[in-house]
């Protein structure tokens, strides 16, 4: 089953670029879904397609329209489009009918980053997936059935990250995270654990809120989407009843919803953008995790393989789901983009593989008596073992593991820790089992119950505080930090406490200060100049009084928010509802963009700058924080400076180093990738660990062999459209619209085998359409380029014209900023169509100059003995506006006008034509002397006709010697 949330939604999009093509179209499409078969095709072998069947294939990514209350449903009754709705019918259900009956079912989902897991077992805001739909059905049907049973529900979340275990609903006490343990009936556990006994929807919902506040994404306070963890959702669901022989009998089923991290892995794109690597290879677990499905799989087909459980933590505690005692289902969710195709077939693959799994679920319902009677007998039996000293060998590796290469002192005292906690364990169960429901309940109310928390959800009523905003909304308002009277200081762990701790890059030691003096004002100052503080969306460097509601920015990617709830219920004034968004808007205009009143940007612009902005922020603090000598800066790049007439204006970003001069610019996707490597470098050097890569993989770094484009020149053909020649000197422009330099180009009407036209040879037409059904030869030639700066080596020139599929460029140039590329083709077409003559008539040639960078140490920076952090402190802004190109550019120092070209070949053809008109007009009146020299009165039409309608003079002057030969009309 293969799952991505809707294009609005975030997540993988057809537009989203990866690496493996490095221009700026859009990704095509890879993925079609009919029935149970998905078909994915080779981008690079359309005839390569290959099919997988399974019990569902879902396609979401389109064909959807948003409800008023943000449901995202069909758009037409036609329509492929699989909502959440249908997906849980499908799959939920039968993971909560199971659960009624008293089988153990597991659900996970499996696929690279923004692919839609989160999304499928999740949902977001009123798409709601699996695990809230099901545990709502699961209390409905509890509602049902109260009259003739007893039912206990617990709730747990788990996350594992970095081979951690933590409960993330009782964080407080475990810390350093659980211990897992392995117990020959239930298999692999975390000890310590305590699930939540909860007895209805609301407070599931409450727990998952908990638990959302302390995932690890949370606690870094990293403005990043997507975690790095598994997230485990366990739901133990006990009915208890009377069977028909009166005996007390219960009934169990454990259900795991599991959330798994991508299985992505980003790795640096290198000079020719090679994909980005497989995802399973993202963390220990996964990579694991697929040992085990192809373990499994194998074992299914009657191999005797041993299945390496014990290898993560992850498979050591999906031990009974993979293999055991559990009904599971695997989600697969994929991207249906061609830059995905690697890891799209990987996901595929790993799917196919564990279909074939097959796991032997047997109904968990034992009478109670039986249960202590067992668990009494097991505490006996363990007792005896431990005062015989005699290893349980089936105990300790139920895998299959051997031990006669382990050392014995060491396994037995791990024996001994574990049987002990197994006693431990058991009491405790035969404890609870003697107790009623409603003692149970008390007791998990009680052990639940967080006094810090509590008073701070009392605190928010009264005292001032800020907390967080989250591109994700589900995450924001989650982190709060409640102000207290005086000097509260802000700044990261790794220097002098703080009241407030922000872990971020370019958040300093001791970053801010907010103050809450005695009248209950509040007011923030940054501690010096090198802290970086927006107050809605401004920054400042002394005190500023803050108001409710107030949108604060720390360093690069700390946006927060400010409450004072005493001034706002004194005011009368109506607060907007603050959200991520709003914030990063009103940034965004204080730095030149006008998001609400369009500033002349299409949506998608507006949208694309909304993504890329707080991201060149981001870049740019981590790249001063690991001192990567880079800096970052956004740019409107205009079609024309793209080698295109027409089409969007695009965010780009430049990467200039500050070490050697060099600068690229990226597509927003690719640098956007890149931004992925750096928060991964900025995490390891927070931890602690080897956070250097090598060159080829620094997201800092951009091989010299990549060609970069120079400039473009635009040559238009309107010339053509007439039949006459063009020889011009056109100015070469940058991403900014800057000039670099002059291109000698010339447009030459000849014949079929190259000879050029001349002016003798007269080949100009008084219309285009007179070209329609004719054959029409001319030649591209491109002489020479001059003033090119001099950093550039193995520069060319490449084009396309018309139709044409493949570039084409000229000769490679170095060692000189004035190449001479003599570079001449002929192109034909006969006939000539009216698309041809539209295409000369309103399109340009858009001719790139290509090159290499090249260092030369007299153009370097003197950067020796500077850090990153001294030579942006300059120059904080990071975004460059240009101005927009379809009204005019800056171009060294002077605004010149884009139409200039068309003004000249307006001009070359108006003197065409004048030319031809003062041809006619001379032969008219040839023919009105020579008439009056011989006496005529009256001259015939056909000859006016054919003397207008010469081609030349000489041609004229034969039809004009005719008249005589007339006879008088």
């Amino acid at each position: 089953m293969y799952r991505f949330p809707p294009c609005k939604h975030k997540g993988t999009s057809l537009t989203r670029a990866h690496n493996k093509r490095e221009t700026t179209r859009r990704a095509k499409c890879i993925v079609s879904m009919k029935d149970k078969v998905t078909n994915l095709t080779n981008p690079d072998d359309q005839s390569d397609v290959k099919s997988f069947t399974y019990d569902y294939s879902y396609w979401s990514f389109d064909g959807s329209k948003e409800q008023k209350d943000g449901y995202f449903a069909k758009d037409s009754p036609s329509s492929k489009y699989c909502d959440q709705r249908t997906v849980y019918n499908d799959l939920g259900v039968g993971v909560l009918n199971n659960a009624w009956d008293g089988y153990n079912s597991t659900l996970f989902a499996y696929g690279q980053t923004g692919s839609g897991k989160s999304w499928s077992v999740i949902g977001y805001g009123a798409n709601k997936g699996i695990v809230p739909l099901l545990c709502h059905d699961l209390f409905q049907g509890i509602t049902q059935n109260k009259e003739d049973k007893q039912f206990e529900v617990k709730f747990s979340m788990l996350e594992i990250y970095n081979e951690v275990v933590h409960d993330l609903l009782n964080t407080t006490k475990n810390k350093n995270g659980l211990k897992v343990r392995q117990h020959p009936k239930k298999g692999f556990y975390a000890e310590g654990l305590k699930a939540a006994l909860v007895t209805n929807y609301q407070e599931i919902e409450q727990k998952m809120n908990e638990g959302t506040v302390n995932r690890t994404i949370a606690s870094t306070n990293m403005n990043a989407t997507s975690s790095r963890a598994h997230t485990i959702v366990g739901i133990n669901f006990i009915q208890k009843f009377k069977n028909a022989a009166g005996q007390e009998t219960a009934k169990q089923a454990v259900v795991n919803l599991v959330d798994l991290a991508g299985s992505e892995r980003v790795e640096s794109t290198g000079a020719t953008g090679s994909r980005l690597k497989e995802g399973a290879g993202i963390n220990l677990s996964l990579s694991c995790l697929g040992n085990c499905i192809h373990a499994l799989a194998e074992r299914s087909t009657g191999k005797q393989t041993r299945v390496p459980f014990r290898d993560s933590v992850l498979t050591r505690l999906l031990m009974n789901a993979l293999g055991g005692n559990s009904k599971t289902i695997m989600i697969a969710a994929i991207s249906p983009a061609d830059i995905n195709y690697d890891e799209t077939l990987s996901t595929l693959r790993f799917a196919d593989r564990a279909k074939q799994i097959k796991t032997k679920a047997t109904v968990n319902e034992d009478p109670t008596e039986k249960l202590l009677r067992e668990l009494k007998e097991e505490n006996e039996r363990l007792k005896r073992q431990m005062q015989g000293g005699q290893i349980d060998k089936d105990f300790i590796d139920a895998d299959g593991d051997g031990i006669d290469d382990r050392d014995q002192s060491e396994l037995k005292k791990k024996w001994e820790e574990e049987v002990k906690a197994r006693m431990m364990e058991n009491e405790q169960e035969m404890a609870n089992m003697k107790k009623s429901y409603e003692e149970k309940l008390r007791q998990a109310k009680k052990d639940f119950v967080d006094p810090s928390i509590a008073k701070k959800e009392q605190d928010k009523q009264t005292k001032p505080h800020i907390y967080n905003l989250n591109v994700d909304p589900m995450l924001s308002g989650r982190i709060i930090h409640i102000l207290s009277p005086g000097d509260n200081t802000i700044g990261n762990r790794k220097g002098a406490e703080s009241n407030i701790t922000m872990i971020s890059p370019s958040i300093q030691e001791q970053h801010a200060v907010m103050t809450v003096a005695k009248d209950g004002k509040v007011i923030v100052k940054p501690v010096n100049t090198d802290c970086r503080l927006l107050v809605n969306g401004s920054p400042t460097q002394g005190e500023t009084t803050l108001c409710h509601n107030d949108r604060l920015m720390f360093g690069a990617t700390q946006l927060w928010l400010f409450q004072n709830p005493v001034e706002c219920k004194k005011s009368n004034m109506h607060y907007p509802v603050i959200t991520f968004e709003y914030a990063q808007e009103e940034i965004a205009a204080k730095n030149g963009v006008n998001m609400s009143s369009g500033d002349g940007y299409a949506p998608n612009i507006q949208q694309d700058l909304m993504e890329v902005i707080p991201a060149v922020e981001e870049a740019n603090s981590i790249s001063e924080e690991l001192d990567r000598l880079v800096k970052f800066e956004i740019l409107l790049v205009a079609p024309q400076v793209l080698g295109e007439k027409q089409g969007k204006t695009e965010v780009q970003v430049k990467m200039k180093n500050l070490a050697n001069g060099t600068e690229f610019v990226w597509p927003k996707e690719k640098f956007l990738n890149r931004l992925y490597i750096m928060k991964e470098m900025y995490q390891k050097y927070e931890e602690e660990e080897e956070w250097r890569r090598p060159e080829n993989e620094d997201p800092f770094q951009e091989s010299l062999d990549t060609e970069v484009h120079i400039g473009t020149v635009q040559v238009d053909l309107k010339p053509l459209a007439y039949n006459v020649e063009l020889k011009e000197q056109l100015e070469i422009t940058n991403y900014k619209g800057v000039d670099v330099g002059m291109m000698n180009v010339e447009l030459i009407p000849c014949n079929k085998s190259g000879r050029e036209y001349t002016e003798a040879d007269d080949m100009f037409v008084d219309s285009p359409s007179d070209l329609v059904g004719t054959s029409l030869n001319f030649k591209v030639k491109i002489d020479n380029c001059r003033g090119l700066p001099t950093k550039y080596a193995d520069m060319y020139c490449a084009y396309k014209f018309y139709l044409d599929e493949k570039e084409t460029k000229t000769k490679l140039v170095s060692e000189t900023s004035n190449p001479d590329f003599s570079h001449s083709k002929v192109f034909t077409f006969s006939p000539v169509t009216d698309q041809l003559v539209h295409f000369l008539q309103h399109n340009n040639l858009a001719i790139k100059v290509m090159g290499k960078q090249r260092i030369r140490r007299s153009a370097m920076p003197r950067t020796q003995g500077l850090t990153t952090k001294d030579m942006l402190r300059s120059d904080r802004a990071v975004f460059s506006r240009t101005a927009n190109l379809m009204n005019g550019f800056q171009m060294g120092g002077r605004v010149v006008d884009p139409q200039k070209q068309s003004i000249i070949v307006e001009l070359l053809l108006m003197k065409k034509t004048q030319a031809r008109l003062q041809q006619k007009v001379d032969s008219i009146r040839k023919l009105i002397k020579e008439a009056e020299n011989i006496s005529r009165v009256r001259v015939s039409t056909s000859l006016l006709k054919e003397v207008m309608q010469a081609s030349s003079p000489e041609q004229a002057d034969l039809l004009i010697r005719k008249l005589s030969g007339e006879g008088i009309i």
